[in-house]
């Protein structure tokens, strides 16, 4: 039987362990260090749900590079919509610099596009996205997603850094909500 385990008032089951997380986070690490060697990109991580991929994949990172982490601040009382009104932490220059966006999950994409679109006024050399995480059977705008661990189905999922009302993110594994 998979592990299950409460988060609030809802139940989660492993569809993910550490060791398959790990792997991938490994895998994705590996493409990064090939596809930007001899260069020194800067990563963006995503807080809040980004911090524990950003620190396992950074660790496995061989490459000279900068790190900062940035909030993206959506407009008051959108919930949905992904429209952002600023990238928050942003405070080195990434013009002319190789960008590689870590997130912890895409699903519809919008927050990530307008996180492109506001990136791009910074003039960088380029930006690539790596996530954690993708739902392609949600996404509703058309993104160039270089580096995916994995891909999951439409689920609700809780765990390594993802949350469910602000708790469950401290666990070495996914869950998937249990109906």
């Amino acid at each position: 039987m998979s592990k299950v385990i409460q988060v609030k008032d809802l139940k989660f089951a492993v569809s993910y362990s550490e060791e398959q997380i790990q792997a991938e986070v490994k895998r994705v690490a590996a493409e990064i260090n090939r596809d930007y060697a001899g260069q020194e990109p800067v990563f963006l991580a995503v807080l809040n749900g980004s911090f524990i991929f950003a620190a396992d994949l950074l660790r496995e990172v061989t490459l000279p590079c900068e790190v900062s982490f940035v909030r993206l601040a959506s407009y008051q009382g959108v919930s949905t919509t992904g429209e952002i009104r600023e990238v928050i932490g942003l405070n080195m220059d990434i013009t002319g610099r190789p960008v590689i966006i870590l997130e912890d999950i895409v699903d519809t994409g919008l927050t990530m596009a307008h996180m492109i679109d506001t990136l791009k006024r910074h003039n960088p050399g380029s930006i690539d996205i790596c996530t954690l995480l993708l739902k392609p059977g949600k996404l509703q705008v058309d993104l160039d997603i270089r580096y995916c661990c994995l891909q999951i189905p439409n689920d609700f999922i809780v765990g390594y850094g993802l949350d469910y009302d602000g708790y469950g993110r401290n666990t070495k594994e996914i869950y998937t909500l249990v109906n």
